[in-house]
């Protein structure tokens, strides 16, 4: 009816009855009381629409979630309208009909994308709406598949969803992601437990990242920016030139693009609504210049990246381009990423996180990279975002370009940072300044 969320099923997803979250049968089955998690459940709620989007009376909002996650949805879409959202459309995703496709679809099916729904995506945010994902994905889910076939359809996905994406990352809009514990996931981070348990454990991770467990997590979210704002107007005031990371297997220095601007935690989108992309976060983040990076680097922890799981990523770059690539696992797909375009072997982010961040903390592996990019500095291949320009919000695209924002069809973060990393910022004059010692704010 009109006064309800409509829901729709992506193109592809089988059309099955949506069920209770297992999540919810565990804490029953297991005598703990199923209010407590249906409260912790209804405050990520409120956190995800109050903090993540600054959702404003009578905005639009489009959600996308797995179908999974549909008690999280719900109660998102709940606590929307009663900020005053006019319309929540959520689209969701499932994981069986993603295999299936995999598995049965003809050769040529994957290179199509269906270019139509995120062309009205697009529409919709042009029209004022918001943006929310709700993530929970199997990170081996195409572990096992073609790489040829998962290369070809991530790339038919990242060139429809362009028209989408300029408007995400050019922070056009007021948007946030957010978690949910599915079964797959928590089984791949505690292989050694029931699944029940499992789910349960990571469900008390992203409860405690996303400060819902505190009694006021809008006030602790407050205070939390508060800090992350600290970080961002001492790296501003510095004005470094470049970074140079240093670790077990890394050496690299980043140049900065030309006149860039920190970032991290909340921040004012181009249509005035202050919003938290990510839930959590932990990062400060600019941009660097994309052909100014140089030197060799070793990720600290695996790339979950579309079903497939990229471990030991180690790269070298020359003015700005990747050159060699190699991975212990998932190798073959990171190269094919790195051909989907000429921006997908440079640089469209870099991130400074602590090691005594609470994420790195709790000694999980997320295999998410919503959660690990939180738990160490990192950076990401592909596409700049706009808003770390002074004035980014009125440059051109031949204006930024020139600054040295790199562009692409992919935005695609991975973790280089641990407790045995050293940064430096580097001056335009040569001089340096420590940055982090051992991965911590120096």
């Amino acid at each position: 009816s009109a006064a309800a969320s409509r829901r729709t099923v992506e193109p592809g997803g089988i059309v099955r009855a949506l069920r209770e979250s297992k999540a919810m049968q565990l804490h029953e089955s297991q005598g703990v009381p199923s209010v407590r998690h249906d409260e912790r459940l209804a405050q990520l709620a409120r956190v995800a629409v109050h903090v993540g989007l600054g959702l404003q009376r009578g905005q639009e909002l489009v959600m996308t979630a797995p179908l999974d996650a549909t008690p999280l949805a719900r109660r998102i879409t709940e606590e929307a309208y009663r900020a005053g959202a006019s319309l929540v459309t959520t689209l969701y995703s499932d994981d069986a009909a993603t295999l299936a496709r995999f598995r049965h679809a003809p050769d040529e099916s994957f290179d199509k994308a269906s270019d139509w729904l995120f062309e009205g995506m697009a529409a919709a945010f042009r029209k004022g709406a918001a943006r929310l994902a709700i993530v929970g994905e199997d990170p081996s889910l195409l572990a096992r598949q073609d790489p040829d076939k998962v290369a070809r359809a991530n790339r038919a996905r990242s060139k429809a969803y362009m028209p989408a994406l300029q408007l995400i990352a050019g922070f056009d809009i007021n948007w946030t992601i957010v978690s949910y514990a599915t079964p797959a996931w928590a089984k791949a981070m505690f292989p050694d437990i029931s699944e029940q348990a499992a789910t349960e454990k990571l469900w008390d991770a992203i409860f405690a990242a996303s400060r819902v467990e505190t009694p006021d997590p809008v006030a602790a979210w407050e205070a939390h920016n508060s800090s992350l704002r600290s970080r961002t107007d001492y790296l501003n005031g510095r004005n470094f030139a470049a970074l140079r990371f240093r670790g077990p297997g890394t050496d690299l220095t980043v140049g900065l693009a030309d006149e860039h601007r920190w970032e991290g935690g909340a921040a004012q989108a181009k249509n005035g609504i202050v919003c938290n992309a990510n839930i959590p976060s932990e990062e400060v983040f600019t941009t660097p210049h994309r052909d100014r990076v140089d030197g060799v680097v070793t990720s600290t922890k695996p790339l979950s990246y579309q079903g497939t799981l990229i471990e030991e990523i180690s790269v070298r770059f020359a003015e700005g381009r990747i050159v060699d690539a190699k991975a212990r696992t998932g190798g073959e797909v990171l190269n094919k990423v790195l051909d989907t375009d000429e921006g997908a072997r440079r640089l469209g982010e870099v991130a400074l996180v602590p090691h005594s961040s609470p994420i790195a903390q709790s000694g999980l592996l997320f295999y998410n990279t919503l959660f690990d990019e939180n738990a160490a500095s990192h950076i990401a291949l592909g596409q700049a975002y706009s808003k770390c320009f002074r004035d980014g919000d009125k440059l051109s695209e031949a204006e930024l370009a020139a600054r040295g924002a790199n562009r692409s069809l992919i935005h695609i973060d991975w973790m280089i940072g641990n407790a045995e990393t050293d940064i430096d910022g580097i001056h335009a004059d040569g001089r340096t300044v420590p940055v982090f010692r051992k991965g911590e704010w120096a």
